[in-house]
C-alpha cells in the first residue's frame, strides 16, 4: 500500500494551520477524509493485499483516520473559538457606568407647580382630595346650583361623552365635582384641596388649553365669614409667592357660591393679576349634600395650575407646557 501516515499527518497539520476560516478547514477536511480523499484512495488499494497484510494495513488506515480526524478537529475548534470572539467584540455594547453628567428626567413643571401647591395647602391644614375626571351633570352642574335652565351652564363649554342620556355624561370642567363627592361622605368640618386635570372646547391659544389643570378649595365649618376666606387667600399668596406679593378681592358672581369674588395678586410695577374665583358656598350647594346651611357655612375657591405656573415662571405662552419641547423643559 502506498501511504506512509507520517507525511499524510505533517501534510494534514500543515494544511489545517494554513486555514484561517472555518470554510477553509472544512476544504482541508474534505482534501483528506473525503470519499475522494487520500485516506479513501489507500484504503480501495487494501483489496490487492493478502489477508494478514490487509488486516495490519486497515489497522493502520484506522488510527490515522483517528489521528487526522483529532488534528483537524481540534483545528476547528480553535478556528470556532475566533469566530465567536470576533462576532461578540463587533456585537459589543460598552454599558459602563459614566461618571459624566447624566441626562436624567424629572417632574414637569406643572407637576411642580402642583406638589408645592399641595405642600402649601396640606401646611395651613388641608387635606387632598381627588375624584373622576368623567363626571354626571349631578356633580358637574346641578348639585353646584347650575339646573340645566341656568344661562351659566351654557359658558361652561362642556365636553359630553356618549354614555346614558345625551348630555348627561361629560369630561368635567371643572374639579368642583370633587367637593361635591366629599360633602356627601364626609361630616363637617371639611379642609380639601382638590387637584386635577379638567377639560373644555376652548381653542388652544397663548393662554388657553382644551386640558388644563385646576385646583379648588373647599372649607366647611361653623362660623365661617367672608374675613376667613380673605385671610387664607392672603396667606396662600404670601406662602407661594413671597411676603412682599398682597392679595385682594374683587365683587363677581359665580352659581356655586354667593356672596363671590375674583382674588388678584399685585405685581412688582404695582398692577394687579387675576389669579381665580372665591366666595361663599352658596346654602343650596349645602343642602343638595344633605348639610344643613343654617348650621354650617363654607368658601370655597380655584384657580388654574397650569396658568399659575405660567405667572410664576413668566412664560410667553401657555402651549409651552403641552409642546413637550426638552430643551424648553429642562429649563425647570
Amino acid at each position: 500500500m502506498d501511504l506512509n501516515p507520517q507525511d499524510l499527518l505533517a501534510e494534514a497539520a500543515a494544511a489545517a494551520d494554513a486555514a484561517t476560516t472555518l470554510d477553509q478547514i472544512q476544504a482541508v477536511t474534505g482534501q483528506f477524509l473525503g470519499k475522494k480523499g487520500q485516506l479513501s484512495e489507500a484504503k480501495k488499494q487494501l483489496g490487492a493485499l493478502d489477508p494478514e497484510a490487509r488486516k495490519a494495513a486497515g489497522q493502520e488506515l484506522n488510527e490515522t483516520r483517528q489521528r487526522l480526524q483529532d488534528l483537524l478537529d481540534a483545528r476547528r475548534l480553535v478556528l470556532q473559538s475566533a469566530e465567536r470572539a470576533a462576532q461578540l467584540e463587533g456585537e459589543r455594547l460598552d454599558l459602563t457606568e459614566r461618571l459624566t453628567e447624566l441626562q436624567r428626567g424629572h417632574l414637569h413643571l406643572v407637576t411642580q407647580a402642583r406638589d408645592r401647591l399641595e405642600d402649601v395647602f396640606v401646611g395651613m391644614g388641608y387635606h387632598v382630595a381627588e375624584g373622576p375626571e368623567v363626571e354626571t351633570a349631578w356633580y358637574n352642574f346641578e348639585a353646584l346650583n347650575i339646573p340645566e335652565w341656568h344661562p351659566a351652564r351654557g359658558s361652561f363649554d362642556t365636553i359630553f361623552v356618549e354614555m346614558g342620556e345625551p348630555e348627561s355624561v361629560m369630561l368635567r370642567s371643572h374639579t368642583s365635582p370633587v367637593q361635591i363627592r366629599t360633602m356627601e361622605n364626609q361630616e363637617p368640618p371639611i379642609y380639601i384641596v382638590a387637584p386635577g386635570r379638567t377639560f373644555r372646547t376652548d381653542t388652544a391659544d397663548a393662554t388657553h388649553l382644551p386640558a388644563f389643570n385646576q385646583i379648588e378649595g373647599l372649607v366647611v365649618d361653623r362660623g365661617v365669614t367672608m374675613g376667613d376666606l380673605a385671610g387664607t387667600i392672603d396667606a396662600f399668596v404670601k406662602a407661594f409667592f413671597g411676603g412682599e406679593v398682597k392679595s385682594r378681592l374683587r365683587p363677581s358672581y359665580f352659581p356655586f357660591t354667593e356672596p363671590s369674588a375674583e382674588f388678584d395678586i399685585s405685581r412688582a410695577d404695582g398692577s394687579w393679576l387675576e389669579l381665580g374665583g372665591c366666595g361663599m358656598v352658596h346654602p343650596n350647594v349645602l343642602r343638595n349634600c344633605g348639610i344643613d346651611p343654617d348650621i354650617w357655612q363654607g368658601f370655597a375657591f380655584g384657580f388654574g395650575i397650569d396658568r399659575l405656573a405660567v405667572m410664576r415662571y413668566q412664560l410667553d405662552d401657555i402651549r409651552e407646557l403641552v409642546n413637550n419641547d426638552v430643551r424648553f423643559l429642562r429649563q425647570f
